[in-house]
Protein backbone atom coordinates (compact mmCIF):
# COMPACT_ATOMS: atom_id res chain seq x y z
CA UNK A 1 0.00 0.00 0.00
CA UNK A 2 2.79 2.46 0.76
CA UNK A 3 4.30 1.61 -2.47
CA UNK A 4 1.45 2.33 -4.26
CA UNK A 5 1.28 6.10 -2.85
CA UNK A 6 4.79 6.39 -3.67
CA UNK A 7 4.24 5.05 -7.13
CA UNK A 8 1.16 8.04 -7.62
CA UNK A 9 3.17 10.93 -6.12
CA UNK A 10 5.85 10.08 -8.67
CA UNK A 11 3.61 9.95 -11.68
CA UNK A 12 1.92 13.25 -10.26
CA UNK A 13 4.77 15.02 -10.02
CA UNK A 14 6.21 14.07 -13.52
CA UNK A 15 2.99 15.07 -14.83
CA UNK A 16 3.20 18.51 -13.66
CA UNK A 17 6.60 19.09 -14.75
CA UNK A 18 4.96 18.19 -18.21
CA UNK A 19 2.53 20.52 -17.88
CA UNK A 20 4.91 23.10 -16.66
CA UNK A 21 7.82 22.31 -19.19
CA UNK A 22 5.71 21.91 -22.46
CA UNK A 23 7.60 23.72 -25.57
CA UNK A 24 4.24 25.24 -27.01
CA UNK A 25 6.16 28.60 -27.98
CA UNK A 26 6.82 29.42 -31.84
CA UNK A 27 8.57 31.69 -33.85
CA UNK A 28 9.08 33.01 -37.39
CA UNK A 29 10.98 35.57 -39.41
CA UNK A 30 9.18 38.60 -40.19
CA UNK A 31 10.35 41.85 -42.06
CA UNK A 32 11.84 44.21 -39.80
CA UNK A 33 10.14 47.38 -38.67
CA UNK A 34 11.75 50.85 -39.00
CA UNK A 35 10.76 53.95 -37.14
CA UNK A 36 9.09 56.06 -39.26
CA UNK A 37 11.62 59.02 -38.34
CA UNK A 38 14.40 57.60 -38.44
CA UNK A 39 13.65 55.99 -42.13
CA UNK A 40 12.60 59.74 -42.73
CA UNK A 41 16.12 61.04 -42.19
CA UNK A 42 17.70 58.39 -43.54
CA UNK A 43 15.64 59.09 -47.04
CA UNK A 44 16.36 62.83 -46.67
CA UNK A 45 20.07 62.35 -45.79
CA UNK A 46 20.76 60.12 -49.15
CA UNK A 47 18.93 62.56 -51.42
CA UNK A 48 21.04 64.88 -50.05
CA UNK A 49 23.96 63.08 -50.47
CA UNK A 50 22.73 62.20 -54.39
CA UNK A 51 22.06 66.01 -54.80
CA UNK A 52 25.76 66.61 -53.45
CA UNK A 53 27.23 63.91 -55.78
CA UNK A 54 25.32 65.31 -59.04
CA UNK A 55 26.69 68.75 -57.92
CA UNK A 56 30.13 67.41 -58.14
CA UNK A 57 29.58 65.02 -61.05
CA UNK A 58 28.18 68.49 -62.98
CA UNK A 59 31.66 69.94 -62.04
CA UNK A 60 33.63 66.94 -62.60
CA UNK A 61 32.16 67.01 -66.41
CA UNK A 62 32.82 70.30 -66.63
CA UNK A 63 36.56 70.08 -65.59
CA UNK A 64 36.65 67.20 -68.04
CA UNK A 65 35.22 68.79 -71.21
CA UNK A 66 37.71 71.89 -70.12
CA UNK A 67 40.53 69.93 -70.30
CA UNK A 68 39.43 68.02 -73.14
CA UNK A 69 38.90 71.13 -75.45
CA UNK A 70 42.27 73.11 -73.95
CA UNK A 71 44.07 69.55 -75.21
CA UNK A 72 42.22 69.95 -78.26
CA UNK A 73 42.44 73.46 -79.11
CA UNK A 74 46.72 73.38 -77.86
CA UNK A 75 48.56 74.98 -80.47
CA UNK A 76 52.09 74.36 -81.42
CA UNK A 77 54.40 76.95 -82.74
CA UNK A 78 55.59 75.92 -86.66
CA UNK A 79 57.76 77.09 -89.12
CA UNK A 80 56.30 78.01 -92.48
CA UNK A 81 57.98 76.09 -95.00
CA UNK A 82 56.91 77.99 -97.99
CA UNK A 83 60.15 79.57 -98.43
CA UNK A 84 61.73 76.27 -98.27
CA UNK A 85 63.05 74.17 -100.90
CA UNK A 86 62.85 70.27 -99.60
CA UNK A 87 64.20 67.77 -101.87
CA UNK A 88 61.50 64.71 -102.86
CA UNK A 89 62.04 61.25 -101.71
CA UNK A 90 63.20 59.71 -104.82
CA UNK A 91 66.23 62.26 -104.66
CA UNK A 92 68.20 60.66 -101.94
CA UNK A 93 70.84 58.09 -102.38
CA UNK A 94 69.58 55.50 -99.78
CA UNK A 95 71.75 52.87 -97.85
CA UNK A 96 69.64 49.78 -97.09
CA UNK A 97 67.34 49.39 -94.54
CA UNK A 98 64.20 47.44 -92.97
CA UNK A 99 61.12 49.32 -93.35
CA UNK A 100 59.88 51.86 -90.32
CA UNK A 101 57.68 50.59 -87.93
CA UNK A 102 56.18 52.67 -85.06
CA UNK A 103 57.38 52.67 -81.40
CA UNK A 104 53.13 53.60 -80.15
CA UNK A 105 52.71 54.77 -76.99
CA UNK A 106 56.28 53.97 -75.10
CA UNK A 107 59.45 55.52 -74.69
CA UNK A 108 61.34 52.72 -76.99
CA UNK A 109 62.72 55.24 -79.73
CA UNK A 110 66.42 54.24 -78.41
CA UNK A 111 65.99 51.12 -78.64
CA UNK A 112 64.22 50.74 -82.16
CA UNK A 113 66.65 53.15 -83.88
CA UNK A 114 69.28 51.32 -82.78
CA UNK A 115 68.02 47.91 -83.75
CA UNK A 116 66.86 49.51 -87.31
CA UNK A 117 70.78 50.61 -87.80
CA UNK A 118 72.25 47.29 -86.15
CA UNK A 119 69.77 45.48 -88.97
CA UNK A 120 71.16 47.85 -91.61
CA UNK A 121 74.99 46.91 -90.62
CA UNK A 122 73.82 42.97 -90.98
CA UNK A 123 72.98 43.73 -94.14
CA UNK A 124 76.03 45.65 -95.21
CA UNK A 125 78.66 43.30 -93.64
CA UNK A 126 76.68 39.77 -94.48
CA UNK A 127 74.23 41.07 -96.80
CA UNK A 128 71.22 39.18 -94.56
CA UNK A 129 67.84 41.09 -94.28
CA UNK A 130 66.78 40.80 -91.16
CA UNK A 131 64.12 42.34 -88.69
CA UNK A 132 65.17 41.76 -84.90
CA UNK A 133 63.02 42.32 -81.86
CA UNK A 134 63.15 45.32 -80.10
CA UNK A 135 61.78 44.23 -77.10
CA UNK A 136 63.86 41.11 -76.52
CA UNK A 137 66.37 44.10 -75.84
CA UNK A 138 63.64 46.34 -73.87
CA UNK A 139 63.09 43.39 -71.56
CA UNK A 140 66.33 43.22 -69.82
CA UNK A 141 67.16 46.91 -69.81
CA UNK A 142 64.30 47.62 -67.88
CA UNK A 143 66.10 44.45 -65.41
CA UNK A 144 69.48 46.35 -65.45
CA UNK A 145 68.06 49.81 -64.74
CA UNK A 146 66.08 48.30 -61.87
CA UNK A 147 69.58 46.32 -60.95
CA UNK A 148 71.19 49.58 -60.89
CA UNK A 149 67.86 51.13 -58.67
CA UNK A 150 68.42 48.45 -56.14
CA UNK A 151 72.08 48.90 -56.14
CA UNK A 152 72.11 52.56 -55.39
CA UNK A 153 69.11 52.01 -53.39
CA UNK A 154 66.31 53.82 -55.37
CA UNK A 155 68.78 56.97 -56.34
CA UNK A 156 69.22 55.61 -60.26
CA UNK A 157 66.69 57.24 -62.67
CA UNK A 158 64.58 54.22 -63.79
CA UNK A 159 62.62 55.34 -67.00
CA UNK A 160 61.87 54.49 -70.17
CA UNK A 161 64.45 56.33 -72.30
CA UNK A 162 67.95 54.95 -72.51
CA UNK A 163 70.86 55.16 -74.84
CA UNK A 164 72.05 53.45 -77.99
CA UNK A 165 75.39 51.99 -76.55
CA UNK A 166 73.02 50.11 -74.17
CA UNK A 167 71.32 48.19 -77.10
CA UNK A 168 74.77 46.43 -77.56
CA UNK A 169 75.52 45.84 -74.08
CA UNK A 170 72.13 44.03 -73.86
CA UNK A 171 72.95 42.03 -77.03
CA UNK A 172 76.90 41.33 -75.63
CA UNK A 173 74.96 39.86 -72.50
CA UNK A 174 71.78 38.27 -73.50
CA UNK A 175 71.57 37.93 -77.41
CA UNK A 176 69.55 39.06 -79.96
CA UNK A 177 66.05 37.20 -81.52
CA UNK A 178 64.23 37.59 -85.09
CA UNK A 179 60.96 39.65 -84.59
CA UNK A 180 59.03 36.37 -85.34
CA UNK A 181 60.46 34.87 -82.13
CA UNK A 182 59.75 37.83 -79.92
CA UNK A 183 57.07 40.54 -81.06
CA UNK A 184 56.82 41.70 -77.06
CA UNK A 185 52.79 42.34 -78.13
CA UNK A 186 51.00 39.96 -75.47
CA UNK A 187 48.59 42.03 -74.10
CA UNK A 188 47.69 44.67 -76.66
CA UNK A 189 48.38 44.98 -80.64
CA UNK A 190 50.56 48.15 -80.13
CA UNK A 191 53.23 48.89 -78.29
CA UNK A 192 51.26 50.31 -75.50
CA UNK A 193 53.46 50.51 -72.15
CA UNK A 194 51.58 53.66 -70.58
CA UNK A 195 50.60 50.83 -67.47
CA UNK A 196 53.44 48.27 -68.11
CA UNK A 197 55.52 51.17 -67.09
CA UNK A 198 53.55 52.54 -64.41
CA UNK A 199 53.36 48.74 -62.88
CA UNK A 200 56.98 48.61 -62.89
CA UNK A 201 57.62 52.27 -61.69
CA UNK A 202 54.88 52.19 -58.83
CA UNK A 203 56.43 48.57 -57.61
CA UNK A 204 60.20 50.04 -57.19
CA UNK A 205 58.76 52.73 -55.59
CA UNK A 206 56.58 50.82 -53.42
CA UNK A 207 59.77 49.26 -52.63
CA UNK A 208 61.98 52.03 -52.06
CA UNK A 209 59.91 53.76 -49.48
CA UNK A 210 59.96 50.42 -47.43
CA UNK A 211 63.43 50.55 -47.71
CA UNK A 212 62.95 46.48 -49.12
CA UNK A 213 66.13 45.66 -51.36
CA UNK A 214 66.41 41.57 -51.90
CA UNK A 215 67.53 42.08 -55.81
CA UNK A 216 66.60 38.35 -56.50
CA UNK A 217 62.96 38.91 -55.45
CA UNK A 218 62.37 42.46 -56.63
CA UNK A 219 63.76 41.54 -60.03
CA UNK A 220 61.53 38.18 -60.27
CA UNK A 221 58.18 40.52 -59.23
CA UNK A 222 59.28 43.00 -61.98
CA UNK A 223 60.15 39.94 -64.70
CA UNK A 224 56.30 38.77 -63.69
CA UNK A 225 55.08 41.80 -65.06
CA UNK A 226 56.34 42.26 -67.75
CA UNK A 227 55.30 38.43 -68.61
CA UNK A 228 52.29 39.72 -68.32
CA UNK A 229 52.35 42.60 -70.81
CA UNK A 230 55.33 41.90 -73.13
CA UNK A 231 55.41 38.07 -72.65
CA UNK A 232 58.27 35.78 -71.42
CA UNK A 233 61.39 36.31 -74.09
CA UNK A 234 62.10 33.08 -75.77
CA UNK A 235 65.62 31.03 -75.06
CA UNK A 236 65.82 29.00 -77.80
CA UNK A 237 63.60 29.51 -81.21
CA UNK A 238 63.96 27.93 -85.15
CA UNK A 239 65.36 30.49 -87.69
CA UNK A 240 64.83 29.31 -90.93
CA UNK A 241 65.30 25.47 -89.69
CA UNK A 242 68.07 25.72 -87.41
CA UNK A 243 67.89 26.03 -83.44
CA UNK A 244 69.47 28.92 -81.82
CA UNK A 245 69.63 30.55 -78.58
CA UNK A 246 69.52 34.34 -78.22
CA UNK A 247 73.29 34.41 -78.09
CA UNK A 248 74.24 31.93 -80.43
CA UNK A 249 71.74 33.90 -83.09
CA UNK A 250 73.67 36.96 -82.33
CA UNK A 251 77.37 35.81 -82.43
CA UNK A 252 76.66 32.87 -85.49
CA UNK A 253 74.15 34.74 -88.13
CA UNK A 254 74.28 38.43 -86.90
CA UNK A 255 78.13 38.42 -86.40
CA UNK A 256 78.04 41.90 -84.77
CA UNK A 257 80.74 43.03 -82.95
CA UNK A 258 80.33 45.74 -80.22
CA UNK A 259 83.80 46.57 -79.97
CA UNK A 260 83.37 48.24 -83.67
CA UNK A 261 80.56 50.92 -82.69
CA UNK A 262 81.25 54.02 -81.34
CA UNK A 263 79.46 57.15 -79.65
CA UNK A 264 80.69 60.90 -81.10
CA UNK A 265 79.10 63.97 -79.05
CA UNK A 266 80.31 67.46 -79.68
CA UNK A 267 79.97 69.90 -76.59
CA UNK A 268 82.63 72.88 -74.94
CA UNK A 269 81.36 70.88 -71.55
CA UNK A 270 84.27 68.61 -71.99
CA UNK A 271 87.71 68.25 -73.57
CA UNK A 272 88.30 67.64 -77.09
CA UNK A 273 89.70 64.61 -78.28
CA UNK A 274 88.94 62.56 -75.31
CA UNK A 275 86.30 60.42 -74.05
CA UNK A 276 84.17 62.01 -71.93
CA UNK A 277 80.62 61.33 -70.67
CA UNK A 278 77.33 61.70 -72.22
CA UNK A 279 75.92 63.81 -69.61
CA UNK A 280 71.48 63.86 -70.11
CA UNK A 281 69.51 61.54 -67.91
CA UNK A 282 68.82 58.71 -70.49
CA UNK A 283 72.71 57.94 -70.09
CA UNK A 284 71.28 56.46 -66.50
CA UNK A 285 74.17 54.39 -66.44
CA UNK A 286 77.04 57.10 -66.66
CA UNK A 287 78.50 56.08 -69.41
CA UNK A 288 82.00 57.86 -70.56
CA UNK A 289 82.90 56.28 -73.71
CA UNK A 290 81.24 59.40 -75.67
CA UNK A 291 84.33 60.48 -78.41
CA UNK A 292 83.65 64.56 -77.73
CA UNK A 293 85.12 66.40 -80.90
CA UNK A 294 84.62 70.12 -82.31
CA UNK A 295 81.62 70.98 -84.30
CA UNK A 296 83.09 70.79 -87.74
CA UNK A 297 84.67 67.41 -87.46
CA UNK A 298 81.71 65.98 -85.75
CA UNK A 299 79.18 67.10 -88.23
CA UNK A 300 81.49 66.04 -91.29
CA UNK A 301 81.73 62.56 -90.09
CA UNK A 302 78.13 62.29 -90.57
CA UNK A 303 78.53 63.14 -93.74
CA UNK A 304 81.23 61.20 -95.03
CA UNK A 305 79.48 58.31 -93.20
CA UNK A 306 76.66 58.92 -95.26
CA UNK A 307 77.78 59.22 -98.57
CA UNK A 308 80.22 56.47 -98.05
CA UNK A 309 77.28 53.98 -97.96
CA UNK A 310 77.28 53.63 -93.93
CA UNK A 311 73.91 54.61 -92.04
CA UNK A 312 74.41 56.62 -88.72
CA UNK A 313 72.36 56.07 -85.60
CA UNK A 314 71.64 59.57 -84.61
CA UNK A 315 69.91 61.69 -81.67
CA UNK A 316 69.12 65.24 -80.01
CA UNK A 317 66.43 67.81 -79.95
CA UNK A 318 62.82 67.37 -81.86
CA UNK A 319 60.85 69.92 -80.21
CA UNK A 320 61.79 72.76 -82.89
CA UNK A 321 59.20 75.11 -84.70
CA UNK A 322 61.02 73.95 -87.86
CA UNK A 323 60.89 70.20 -87.49
CA UNK A 324 56.72 69.46 -89.00
CA UNK A 325 55.34 66.29 -89.31
CA UNK A 326 53.41 67.13 -92.10
CA UNK A 327 56.24 68.35 -94.11
CA UNK A 328 58.20 65.46 -93.58
CA UNK A 329 60.93 68.14 -93.07
CA UNK A 330 63.00 69.92 -90.63
CA UNK A 331 65.14 73.04 -90.68
CA UNK A 332 66.48 75.71 -88.14
CA UNK A 333 64.46 78.61 -89.39
CA UNK A 334 66.47 82.06 -89.70
CA UNK A 335 64.22 83.77 -86.51
CA UNK A 336 66.00 80.99 -84.28
CA UNK A 337 69.15 81.20 -86.22
CA UNK A 338 70.39 81.96 -89.40
CA UNK A 339 72.00 78.90 -90.83
CA UNK A 340 75.44 80.66 -91.25
CA UNK A 341 75.58 81.64 -87.68
CA UNK A 342 75.37 78.23 -86.44
CA UNK A 343 78.93 77.28 -84.60
CA UNK A 344 79.95 75.16 -81.54
CA UNK A 345 78.87 78.00 -79.33
CA UNK A 346 75.76 78.79 -80.65
CA UNK A 347 74.99 75.09 -80.22
CA UNK A 348 76.22 74.81 -77.05
CA UNK A 349 74.03 77.79 -75.88
CA UNK A 350 71.14 75.64 -76.25
CA UNK A 351 72.45 72.42 -74.82
CA UNK A 352 73.52 74.99 -71.70
CA UNK A 353 70.00 76.27 -71.82
CA UNK A 354 67.58 73.46 -72.11
CA UNK A 355 66.27 74.24 -75.77
CA UNK A 356 68.87 71.35 -77.15
CA UNK A 357 67.91 68.31 -75.16
CA UNK A 358 68.30 64.26 -75.64
CA UNK A 359 64.30 64.04 -76.91
CA UNK A 360 64.87 60.90 -79.23
CA UNK A 361 66.75 59.02 -80.95
CA UNK A 362 66.66 58.58 -85.01
CA UNK A 363 68.32 56.62 -87.86
CA UNK A 364 69.98 58.42 -90.77
CA UNK A 365 69.86 56.48 -93.89
CA UNK A 366 70.24 58.88 -96.96
CA UNK A 367 71.78 61.94 -98.39
CA UNK A 368 71.02 64.29 -101.25
CA UNK A 369 71.52 67.87 -101.76
CA UNK A 370 68.85 70.43 -102.74
CA UNK A 371 69.68 74.32 -103.88
CA UNK A 372 72.50 74.62 -102.00
CA UNK A 373 71.80 72.82 -98.64
CA UNK A 374 72.28 68.98 -97.84
CA UNK A 375 69.63 66.80 -96.53
CA UNK A 376 69.47 63.77 -94.64
CA UNK A 377 66.76 61.10 -94.91
CA UNK A 378 65.82 60.15 -91.09
CA UNK A 379 64.10 56.59 -90.71
CA UNK A 380 61.90 57.51 -87.27
CA UNK A 381 60.00 55.51 -85.42
CA UNK A 382 58.02 58.78 -83.32
CA UNK A 383 54.02 59.18 -84.30
CA UNK A 384 55.00 62.64 -86.35
CA UNK A 385 56.89 61.09 -88.63
CA UNK A 386 53.54 59.40 -89.86
CA UNK A 387 51.58 62.42 -90.39
CA UNK A 388 53.09 63.49 -93.99
CA UNK A 389 53.31 61.83 -97.44
CA UNK A 390 56.28 59.83 -96.59
CA UNK A 391 55.47 57.52 -93.29
CA UNK A 392 57.94 56.77 -91.29
CA UNK A 393 60.40 59.42 -92.49
CA UNK A 394 61.78 62.69 -92.14
CA UNK A 395 64.22 65.32 -94.14
CA UNK A 396 66.15 66.88 -92.05
CA UNK A 397 68.33 69.72 -93.20
CA UNK A 398 71.76 70.03 -92.20
CA UNK A 399 71.66 73.01 -90.17
CA UNK A 400 69.11 70.63 -87.87
CA UNK A 401 71.77 68.14 -87.81
CA UNK A 402 74.37 70.63 -87.03
CA UNK A 403 72.06 72.66 -84.26
CA UNK A 404 69.96 69.64 -82.73
CA UNK A 405 71.62 66.71 -83.08
CA UNK A 406 73.60 65.32 -79.95
CA UNK A 407 75.75 62.30 -80.24
CA UNK A 408 75.67 59.60 -82.70
CA UNK A 409 76.71 56.14 -83.56
CA UNK A 410 79.23 54.92 -86.21
CA UNK A 411 81.48 51.74 -87.20
CA UNK A 412 84.58 52.31 -86.48
CA UNK A 413 85.57 51.68 -90.14
CA UNK A 414 84.65 55.08 -90.90
CA UNK A 415 85.97 57.33 -88.19
CA UNK A 416 89.79 56.25 -88.68
CA UNK A 417 90.80 59.67 -89.32
CA UNK A 418 89.35 60.82 -86.05
CA UNK A 419 89.80 58.29 -84.08
CA UNK A 420 94.09 58.84 -84.77
CA UNK A 421 93.25 62.11 -83.27
CA UNK A 422 91.97 60.74 -79.69
CA UNK A 423 94.18 61.29 -76.99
Amino acid sequence: MKFNKVLLLSLFVLLSFSVVFAQNDKANYVKRKRSEILEKIRKDQEAENVAKDSVTQVIRDRQKAEKKQKREDRKSLQADFSNVSKPVFEDFKISWHNIPVPQHQSGMCWCFCTTSFLESEVQRITKQEIKLSELYTVYYQYLAKAERFIDERGASLFAEGSESNAVLEMMDKYGAVPLEAYSGMKKYDTHNHMQLFEDLKNYLEFCRESNYWEKSIILENLKNIMNTYIGVPPTEFKYKGKKYTPVEFYQKVLKIKSDDYIEFQSTLKFPFWKQTLFDVPDNWWLDSSYYNIPLDEWYGLVETAIQKGYTVNIGGDVSEPGIVGEEDAAFIPDFILPANAINQYSREYGIYAGTTEDDHGIHLVGFTEKDGFKWFLIKDSGSSSRSGQYEGYYMFREDFIRLKMLSFMVHKDVAEDILRKIQ
